[in-house]
């Protein structure tokens, strides 16, 4: 059986921390960062994890991680 190969779309976006968690960071911080109030920007640049059914479906497209 061959290996099982990554998503690389998924791996660009999601990274695996050292307790095994599953974390993203929030879209939409590249342009029109002016039309955004301050506080949404400083709440996009935080990183989150992945919960719930998420987290499976993304656990598959990183076999590896």
């Amino acid at each position: 059986m061959g290996k099982m190969k990554t998503k690389k779309a998924a791996a660009k976006r999601f990274k695996r921390t050292g307790t095994g968690k599953l974390m993203f960071t929030s879209p939409g911080q590249n342009h029109a960062s002016m039309a955004k109030r301050s506080r949404r920007m400083r709440r996009m640049n935080v990183a989150k994890e992945v919960t719930g059914g998420d987290r499976d479906n993304i656990e598959t497209l990183l076999p590896y991680d």
